[in-house]
């Protein structure tokens, strides 16, 4: 459906509602490169003032593409309560999300009202300010070994990788994180080999040094989801399932990735943790995205890549993840070109995420050949944990020496919760009083000066050998 708008007599037509959703966007380099980006500015401010007149039934009515990702969005609408707001327009959504009293009606039944679209039509006519308003009082509180994504708790996931997968040069990585009260979101390794008996022994290792040091957190080796799998049939303690997804169906190809293989790994996941010690909920999918994905594999089907991103959010919404991440600026300049581009991103994915339900983190990163630095990430990474954002990364010394590309350090999440007023996940926080890493809610100066200081962490961890 055709849409018009004049602006100071010059009269702006977008062909449908895929096109002028495209022209809307704010500035990005993956749009400019798949050649759907607004013309001038005057052209993005005319399709912003469409947009907002567009009303959300309209994004059930024409629908962006067909494949199973829009069937999925589509059956897990809660219908019922989208006919309460179906009249509304782009733009008094944008209002409604505004006002005091949302998040009380969003926890109501709302969240499930959305489809990802409305959601992303919402985000490029808010400000950055905006985005942060509406995320902070949203809540999406999931369960494993320990509880996330209550209000005041910024959770870090603890990413020791290393170059050759060398189990001690982990462990060590994971243990100096452990030490900055870092890892309550999740221990994550991202294996630099992907064969199966690598995947296995990295998963043993990182389970015993759970067992070992006693911290009530989550283990995960972010391999493709069908080799996790693999080691899971083979005795492997598979805490949490990971897998990188994308917002369409060929994006979802393009990784090796099916709805029903998603479905069907998170039923076995769920019937190996029967039985086990230490889980205390159902909540066991971790997703990573990142704008740019889908253009990435040449999967997009002419959407933009702000759509694409909430898209994947709304596959991540229908698996009940503990964990969902963007990594935002790690594909590099062709989809995000610079400082401003993976800000504005980090903003709008955590915004979509938390207005769709999701345990939204963010890794707040960039390449080496960014026009991005650590002073840019420490910006984005304030505004996000003002914000409300679930967790974010902890990388040794914000260098990831595998991907070899820049993220956050356990130090900066460790100043950024003391910054905010933020603490670890409750159970964990609990955990680091005991072992006498925190003190009073804080980093003690016992766990500053190394394991040597603890008595008790220390004999934990020469039980691993190291």
């Amino acid at each position: 459906m055709k849409r018009s708008v004049t602006l100071r007599g010059e009269t702006f037509v977008f062909a449908d509602l895929r096109e002028l959703m495209a022209r809307a966007n704010e500035p990005k380099a993956g749009d400019r490169l798949a050649g759907i980006a607004a013309s001038s500015e005057r052209e993005r401010v005319a399709a912003k003032m469409a947009l907002a007149d567009v009303s959300l039934s309209a994004f059930l009515d024409e629908p962006l593409l067909e494949d199973d990702v829009t069937g999925l969005i589509v059956s897990s609408l809660d219908h019922q309560a989208f006919a309460a707001i179906r009249s509304l327009t782009v733009g008094e959504l944008r209002e409604l999300v505004l006002t005091s009293s949302f998040a009380s009606e969003w926890e109501r039944g709302l969240k499930g009202a959305l489809t990802p679209e409305m959601v992303a039509s919402a985000a490029r006519i808010m400000s950055a300010r905006d985005l942060m308003t509406a995320a902070a009082p949203l809540r999406a509180v999931t369960k494993c070994r320990n509880t996330m994504g209550e209000r005041g708790v910024l959770g870090v996931r603890v990413q020791p990788n290393h170059p050759t997968d060398d189990i001690a040069g982990v462990l060590l990585s994971a243990l100096d994180g452990l030490l900055f009260g870092c890892g309550d979101a999740v221990i994550g390794v991202n294996p630099a080999g992907d064969s199966i008996e690598n995947v296995i022994a990295l998963e043993h290792a990182l389970h015993d040094l759970i067992g070992a040091v006693g911290a009530p957190t989550q283990s995960c080796v972010l391999a493709h989801f069908t080799t996790q799998l693999e080691a899971l049939e083979r005795g492997a303690p598979v805490d949490l399932l990971f897998q990188s997804i994308g917002g369409t169906e060929a994006t979802n190809a393009g990784f090796g990735v099916t709805l029903q293989g998603l479905a069907e790994g998170l039923e076995a996941v769920l019937a190996s943790h029967v039985g086990r010690d230490g889980f205390i909920g159902d909540n066991v999918m971790y997703f990573e995205t990142g704008q740019g994905t889908a253009l990435s594999v040449d999967g997009h089907g002419g959407i933009d890549q702000l759509t694409c991103e909430a898209r994947a959010y709304g596959v991540a919404r229908a698996f009940d993840p503990f964990l969902v991440n963007s990594v935002v600026g790690f594909i590099g300049p062709e989809y995000l070109a610079n400082e401003r581009e993976i800000m504005r991103a980090g903003l709008e994915d955590h915004f979509m995420g938390k207005l769709l339900g999701l345990p939204m983190g963010i890794d707040i990163c960039y390449t080496n050949h960014v026009e991005a630095n650590q002073d840019t990430t420490d910006q984005l990474l304030v505004l996000l944990a003002t914000a409300g954002c679930n967790f974010v990364m902890g990388v040794p010394g914000s260098d990831d020496v595998m991907l070899n590309y820049q993220s956050t350090s356990y130090h900066d999440a460790a100043g950024v919760r003391e910054l905010v007023g933020a603490r670890p996940a409750p159970e964990f926080e609990e955990w680091l009083e005991q072992t006498g890493i925190y003190e009073g809610g804080k980093l003690s100066e016992l766990a500053a000066t190394g394991p040597d200081s603890l008595l008790a962490f220390t004999n934990s961890v020469k039980e691993l050998g190291l």
